[in-house]
């Protein structure tokens, strides 16, 4: 693909989401929705692999239906109240098929079969772009409306979420596909804390963006597709493969790691507003996600391959670690200590 059309694609995907986040017409919005998915469509097919053929399909025929469905929930809600503002959302009906198109555009349990395959179809960046901004617009759309919706409907899709999103992670081999399934557990606690303190939830995606952007570009610069390729990397970036296994702890949650702030603070919210079982029961699950990062931070750092190999052996990378890992990897580890100032801002 051309610089050119990488620009083109690249801008587009920054008027969609900027479109999305800051208008307050439910067509405008969706515009931006329709924007993001018709500029992200061409980065996964650029391989012409028959898999990502596939995945560009599947993505396509998702998100066309998630959209067909937030445009059909914004014109009920107009018909019934005569009004198109996003935050006026109050119709029973419309509020209900909006949870359904946010949860299919970002792969919440019970909408999430199209995202490990789209993932596993697609380049380790084009997957970092689906894992982090594509999702940023349907979360706004979320943080935007969460005084409408019902919680009752947002915890169960969050409870599932967890659970599906670690028990399908267990057997992964792949690295896309686990960190698909990481995605899709992440989501369930957005999803579980967004009627409670939106704030929070968004929070929580920042966070959750910034330690899945270190993982996805690590991963990228060793260049591990699966796990029996990241057991063979230590010989090539030693200091990197150290470094990730701290950054896939932090993703599990693990104290005093950066990815134990936003999991704190959503156990004592839902404690606060005494719904102390839910908060039990998705930490519970969050130990399955913590079994498979384990494993991945095992093959990445613990494991040595056999000595009769036989392929090449990958020496030491004589090009130097890129600088966005470094900031990205270094802020997934150490910000739990300056928790006070991050919550003062947000």
């Amino acid at each position: 693909m051309n610089p050119q059309a990488k620009l083109i694609f690249a801008l587009s995907l920054t008027l969609g989401t900027t479109l999305t986040i800051s208008s307050n017409h439910w067509i405008m919005a969706w515009t931006g929705l329709e924007i993001n998915t018709l500029a992200i469509l061409p980065l996964i097919s650029k391989s012409h692999h028959p898999r990502a053929i596939e995945a560009a399909t599947k993505y396509f025929l998702v998100q066309a239906a998630a959209s067909a469905l937030v445009l059909f929930s914004s014109m009920t809600n107009a018909w019934h109240t005569g009004q198109w503002d996003i935050t006026q959302l109050s119709h029973p009906t419309s509020c209900l098929i909006l949870t359904v198109a946010l949860a299919m555009k970002l792969g919440l349990v019970p909408f999430h079969f199209w995202f490990p395959e789209v993932l596993q179809g697609s380049s380790l960046i084009v997957g970092l772009l689906l894992s982090t901004l594509m999702k940023f617009p349907p979360i706004t759309l979320l943080y935007l409306t969460s005084p409408s919706l019902k919680p009752p409907i947002l915890m169960t899709m969050a409870i599932l979420s967890a659970a599906l999103g670690g028990w399908m992670g267990l057997n992964q081999t792949q690295t896309r596909k686990i960190l698909a399934f990481s995605s899709i557990s992440h989501l369930g606690w957005m999803a579980i804390i967004i009627a409670y303190s939106p704030k929070l939830a968004l929070l929580n995606f920042y966070l959750y963006t910034l330690m899945t952007a270190a993982v996805f570009l690590s991963l990228n610069s060793i260049k591990a597709l699966k796990l029996s390729t990241l057991m063979t990397t230590w010989t090539k970036t030693p200091s990197l493969n150290a470094i990730l296994l701290l950054t896939l702890l932090s993703l599990a949650g693990l104290p005093p790691l950066t990815g134990f702030l936003p999991k704190w603070l959503i156990i004592q919210e839902l404690t606060k507003q005494e719904v102390a079982l839910a908060a039990t029961i998705i930490a519970l699950l969050s130990l399955l996600g913590l079994f498979f990062y384990l494993r991945l931070a095992y093959c990445a750092t613990i494991t040595l391959p056999p000595h009769t190999t036989n392929h090449m052996k990958q020496w030491y990378n004589t090009n130097p670690t890129n600088t966005m890992v470094a900031v990205l990897t270094t802020m997934s580890l150490m910000l739990l200590p300056i928790s006070p100032i991050i919550l003062a801002v947000v």
